[in-house]
């Protein structure tokens, strides 16, 4: 349904106490007045609450994880706080004795009141991620702090993980959901009816809602190949599954829909999504990422790694680290990707070049350290923590990763400037507290850039292993079937992601009877509880699917 004065109508009768709960980036104030406008011409009286004026004066800071280093700009440790240290004392709402009277409690936190009703009303982090990037939203983003300038940093690695981790505790008791993304006839989802249709997508393939993101060395496949339209010149991130922020769409093509979390599908249904001995291994959390990184007409990403396991344990607070891959989709004639230490590189003088770099402009020859290599389409890098690459101009590249997404470890930049004509930030002590320089020459060629061994064939396909390491603890996979010809999987209780590299469409059929059309360039998620599926061609060209699990729990 559409508009407050419809979820209002679905209210019980009073008296009662109504708690709205969401994200710190919702336009709380333009909630109250709707809310309350529908309530009033309902025949309610409403006696509003914001939550966010009982936060104890500390609130902001007792969110935090523990103290950092004060130059560490870049990266914070994530935050294991609750909602809760929000406040010195939860407010506690009287309930009102005449029948028609809603206290309504809104704001982040306010499912802790002990409501009678308890709805979610959320936006999608895109929102409050482009809005602090973008200042086109300077206050209110953060939690804690309501009417301050709002904090990138702050939002990635203290206020999301608090959010996340509040949202997914009371998700078995929201009433209703609310999708704030049209403020003034948002669209909503009965609570029972929103976790009968998880239940239903967590045992059949699920899309993602995808959407790009722009940057500096953004280029324009996406623009000129899908018909996306960037709102800020390119689009260099397509971001296909990446868990912590990807949405799923419920509701009709042509009529009203809801945007939900997909992390509450591993929340609710952890077993039937991920499988039981992934759950045991990576909790509710989906492990794996499928993103497009767009050089098309762009220029090469940063030189940069990623924090190995200890590292990324110990100083930034995740139980897992962020392996990654490159599967080559699209590239221009001579394109490269830069991946692991040339044989003679030597560190002392790479990092004298890098703060060079920093402090001078003076550019840094990069590949007297890192190799570069063809971006052949359909080759697999595999890139390991540690490992220093980026994928040059004129690709497209499909990173197939490990989810932890918010930890690059810059080392150079190209001397880029932003629209605002500063240099990007260079965390470059990270990079090399976390450099692997073992792996290095010839080794990176043999250890690094595989070639497909065949694991299964049969008449018109066959699947082949792309990309496995011993350190990794997924391997990707590709399947080839012929026109007219289709191949037989099965999950083996453990998820697959799917993404069509190459072809014009495939048809994924599960033993219930579910059917999804995937076209080039989309992703699938297939739960751990599908089991048997099979992948079907369309078109008269062969098809190729690149596929992710995990093989070791």
């Amino acid at each position: 349904m559409a508009g407050w004065p419809a979820a209002v109508a679905a209210l019980p009768a009073g008296p009662l106490v109504l708690s709205v709960d969401g994200p710190a980036a919702a336009d709380w104030d333009a909630l109250a007045e709707g809310l309350a406008a529908a309530l009033r011409s309902a025949g309610w009286d409403a006696d509003l609450l914001d939550v966010r004026g009982h936060y104890a004066p500390s609130a902001a800071e007792r969110l935090s994880a523990r103290p950092v280093p004060e130059h560490d700009r870049f990266f914070t440790p994530l935050s294991e706080a609750q909602a809760a240290d929000l406040f010195d004392a939860v407010p506690r709402p009287v309930k009102p004795v005449d029948g028609g009277v809603v206290v309504v409690v809104f704001g982040p936190g306010a499912a802790l009141c002990e409501p009678d009703v308890l709805w979610y009303a959320d936006l999608p982090k895109r929102y409050a991620e482009a809005a602090v990037a973008h200042e086109d939203l300077p206050v209110g983003v953060n939690l804690g702090r309501p009417g301050e300038p709002g904090d990138l940093v702050r939002l990635f690695y203290t206020d999301w993980p608090v959010q996340d981790r509040h949202r997914d505790a009371i998700a078995r008791r929201v009433d209703r959901w609310i999708d704030l993304q049209d403020a003034h006839a948002p669209a909503s989802l009965d609570g029972a009816a929103l976790r009968r249709t998880l239940a239903h997508l967590a045992r059949g393939p699920v899309r993602t809602r995808p959407y790009f993101n722009s940057t500096p060395w953004g280029g324009r496949w996406a623009a000129s190949e899908l018909g996306f339209t960037p709102q800020a010149g390119n689009t260099a991130l397509g971001y296909e599954l990446i868990a912590p922020e990807a949405g799923v769409l419920i509701g009709e093509r042509s009529g009203a829909h809801v945007e939900v979390p997909f992390q509450l599908l591993c929340v609710l249904h952890p077993e039937d999504m991920l499988g039981r001995e992934v759950h045991r291994r990576f909790g509710t959390s989906f492990p794996i990422r499928f993103d497009y990184l767009d050089t098309m007409g762009g220029g090469n990403l940063s030189l940069h790694c990623h924090p190995q396991e200890r590292y990324m344990r110990e100083v930034f607070g995740w139980p897992y680290t962020q392996h990654e891959t490159y599967y080559v989709t699209a590239g221009a004639p001579g394109s490269k990707v830069l991946l692991g230490l040339t044989e003679h590189a030597d560190l002392d003088t790479m990092r004298r070049q890098v703060e060079d770099a920093i402090a001078d402009g003076t550019p840094m020859p990069v590949e007297d350290h890192v190799q570069a290599h063809p971006a052949r389409v359909g080759q697999l890098f595999m890139i390991p923590a540690g490992t220093p690459h980026a994928s040059g101009a004129g690709n497209l590249v499909l990173e197939v990763s490990a989810t932890p997404y918010l930890y690059s470890l810059r080392f150079y930049d190209w001397l880029r400037k932003d629209a605002n004509g500063a240099s990007r930030p260079l965390p470059y002590e990270h990079g090399f507290a976390n450099l692997d320089a073992t792996r290095r020459g010839e080794d990176v060629t043999k250890d690094l850039i595989q070639q497909p061994r065949t694991l299964r064939a049969g008449e018109g396909w066959r699947e082949e292993v792309i990309g496995a390491l011993p350190e990794m603890f997924y391997a990707v996979h590709r399947l080839v079937v012929a026109p007219g010809a289709e191949i037989a999987d099965d999950t083996a209780g453990r998820f697959h992601i799917l993404n069509l590299a190459a072809g014009q469409g495939a048809v994924i059929e599960t033993a219930d009877g579910r059917t999804h059309f995937l076209a080039f360039a989309e992703t699938l998620t297939v739960p751990a509880a599908v089991g048997a599926y099979r992948v079907r061609s369309v078109g008269s060209d062969e098809v190729c699917v690149v596929k992710a699990l995990v093989v070791e729990p």
